[in-house]
């Protein structure tokens, strides 16, 4: 979702300020009259579609269904990590590993994804990022051994991580005056698909035979669906000028416009991101709320099981920490879009993990719902941190650079956590250090989070 189209040059300086300039008149069905082309803009393809409802609708169902796939591929193996070990031979560390490869891909490959969409438009990369994704959730199951199995992980994780940077752009570019909303959409989407993944996969196990292979591999399916509505943006280079292109209502508050004679060119020259001390706070809040989310993914269940719980109710239990995004997903970008700073947010997400950890740590089994419910609240920093990604940033190009720098320098930040999690708990023999080593995190998590949060933009600091 690179490429984008940049919005106005002026710097909406409060959220919450109401919208003064004219809306588009286009009827919701009709194609936007195109504005002339701005200089250096990248022209739109030979035999690209008009942007229709019918288009608006099917770029709305591409974008929940690559949401969807986000995060099965992670939290199905969470479910079956015991039977995977075993299956596959594996130490405690190697597992650690295994859970840390998804964070390692993000960074590795994210990164890439706006010079891919620049060449090839964000549609394209998108697209080949879920066949990509639905291509290695086959392979890694019956690849034989520990290094095919991390092979087809990598190659499913490679098409994830170029989606996880495109998607706050594509919502810039196509829905400029709908970030929160959209931003909360695809963030409660894709909460949806990872809890229902951590639910699912031991009962479908159970279905299928008891063996965990097509117990992983089942997951390939919702990947192959998502390819389907992404195969008519594959040549779709440009964004329709018209905000209202995407539907009726009001914009959102603090919104960049992306019409206009000042529109900038999304060739236009890099920022000198590195010099943004918010992209600097963004990008450690995205680390250590990753590192979080990838230790519960990846060992959350485990924990849980080790506690005395069942392996069903430990899937549950999982899924009930991911599915307490679906609807907080779509509330706190909402929220936070109409707040001038998102501090608060911050704080309170963070008290509620530090709660969590603390029932982990001394009644893992005895309040488990509890702690999952703290700890699914906790979890949906993620959503936040994408809707400051949108926020911190004036222009597309600008969110562009942004989701890339933060997500990439954020993924390798939380490389770390789950491998050292493994390596913890193998060598303790048990789960307290781990956990008291997830609580430690939290508290720098909240620091930067406060930083990340302040009103201002990445153009206004990298500038001075």
């Amino acid at each position: 979702m690179m490429g984008l189209m940049a919005s106005d040059e002026t710097r909406t300086e409060t959220r919450t300020e109401t919208r003064t300039e004219p809306r588009s008149s286009t009827p919701l069905g009709e194609s936007p009259t195109r504005a002339p082309q701005a200089p250096g803009e990248t022209p739109e393809a030979p035999g690209a579609r008009p942007w229709t409802t019918w288009t608006t609708r099917l770029l709305l169902l591409g974008i929940v269904l690559a949401a969807l796939n986000l995060r099965p591929a992670i939290t199905s193996l969470g479910a079956l990590l015991e039977e995977v070990r075993d299956g596959l031979g594996m130490s405690g560390s190697v597992a650690g590993l295994l859970t840390s490869v998804p964070p390692l891909c993000f960074a590795v490959f994210g990164v890439t994804a706006p010079r891919l969409a620049r060449r090839f438009g964000p549609g394209a990369v998108v697209c080949a990022g879920m066949v990509a994704l639905t291509a290695g959730l086959l392979i890694r199951p019956y690849a034989g051994g520990t290094a095919g199995f991390l092979a087809g992980t990598a190659l499913a994780l490679m098409g994830i991580a170029v989606s996880n940077v495109l998607m706050p752009v594509i919502v810039k570019r196509f829905f400029p005056d709908r970030v929160g909303s959209m931003t909360g959409l695809y963030s409660m989407a894709l909460a949806f698909g990872t809890s229902i993944a951590a639910a699912a996969t031991v009962p479908v196990t159970s279905a299928l035979g008891g063996d965990w292979q097509p117990g992983l591999a089942v997951w390939a399916v919702l990947g192959a669906a998502a390819v389907l509505p992404w195969l008519p943006f594959v040549r779709q280079r440009t964004a329709p000028t018209a905000p209202d292109a995407a539907g009726e209502g009001a914009g959102e508050p603090g919104a960049a416009r992306a019409d206009g004679p000042a529109r900038q060119s999304a060739e236009q020259p890099p920022l000198r991101i590195t010099r943004s001390r918010t992209a600097w706070a963004l990008a450690v809040f995205f680390g250590l709320q990753a590192t979080a989310a990838y230790i519960t993914m990846g060992w959350m269940a485990q924990i849980f099981r080790d506690a005395g719980v069942s392996a069903g109710t430990a899937g549950l239990l999982l899924a009930v920490i991911m599915m307490m995004g679906v609807p907080l997903a779509f509330v706190i970008p909402r929220v936070a879009t109409r707040l001038p700073q998102q501090g608060p947010i911050v704080v309170v997400l963070g008290v509620c993990g530090l709660a969590g950890y603390a029932g982990l740590y001394f009644a893992p089994a005895g309040g488990a719902w509890v702690w999952a419910l703290l700890l699914g609240i906790s979890n949906c920093a993620f959503p936040l941190a994408l809707t400051m990604v949108g926020m911190r940033a004036r222009t597309g190009a600008g969110v562009a650079q942004l989701s890339a720098f933060a997500q990439s320098t954020g993924y390798l930040i939380s490389i770390p956590g789950p491998l050292l999690v493994g390596v913890l708990y193998q060598h303790s023999g048990g789960w307290g250090l781990p956990i008291a080593l997830m609580s430690a995190l939290m508290v720098p998590q909240i620091a930067v989070g406060v930083l990340a949060g302040r009103n201002r933009t990445v153009e206004e600091e990298a500038a001075r």
